[in-house]
């Protein structure tokens, strides 16, 4: 396992690597970045800033939402993944959001995990991104980079990485840890053929020394 120490290095490499690591989904406020979250689960970030062109014109307020049929805002977004029940999780959340919020997307984790359709990554990246309160949320690329780097263990729950993260990580670099990860796991250490010949961290990575001896490059 890394210590503390060579975690903070990985990410210093990383930001050197990406420096302009940001959130990649388009959104002007805080209530469209939560619907794109919703819309980006198990869906890429390009597909979704391609569907919320449009969407985002059509639909502006909580209230927009509620005042189509659900099917009309299925075919909004049907090239998206598990449209049917994304289209359900925004309906429902819109109506939480008048109800209960005054039409305001929240800043807590509990009031943002009480909306339909929104769990622990999605709160962290609304509050994070949204409301630039330190969080991380683990999606595929900050779980397999920091498994593959041991910085976490291969048995560990997506709750446990995000702690371990947090715990060897100060608070100050925890937003932007977050997307020079994720920019380091979308553009290099890629799920398949990561790119370990040209890495800067292929001397500390367990997972790289195992791939440089597979393919036949020193590390």
């Amino acid at each position: 396992m890394l210590s503390k120490k060579q975690t903070i290095f990985c990410i210093q490499e990383m930001e050197k690597m990406f420096p302009n690591a940001h959130c990649e989904l388009v959104h002007k406020n805080t209530f469209e970045l939560l619907i794109a979250v919703v819309l980006s689960a198990q869906c890429t970030d390009a597909l979704v800033n391609k569907v919320t062109a449009s969407l985002f014109e059509k639909y502006r307020t909580p209230e927009d939402y509620l005042a189509v049929p659900l099917e009309e805002l299925e075919g909004d977004i049907r090239s998206i993944g598990l449209y049917r029940n994304k289209a359900k999780n925004i309906q429902g959340l819109s109506r939480r959001l008048i109800e209960d919020f005054d039409g305001k997307v929240p800043d807590t984790h509990e009031a943002l995990e009480s909306l339909p359709g929104v769990g622990r990554k999605t709160a962290n990246v609304v509050l994070s991104v949204g409301f630039g309160i330190p969080a991380i949320a683990v999606d595929t690329h900050v779980e397999r980079v920091t498994k593959r780097l041991a910085i976490c263990r291969w048995k560990d729950s997506v709750q446990e990485v995000e702690a371990t993260l947090k715990r060897k990580l100060p608070k100050e670099m925890w937003s932007q840890a977050h997307h020079d990860l994720i920019f380091f796991g979308r553009y290099h250490c890629k799920a398949r053929k990561p790119e370990c010949p040209t890495c800067p961290l292929l001397s500390i990575c367990r997972e790289g020394k195992k791939q440089a001896k597979a393919r036949g490059f020193d590390g």
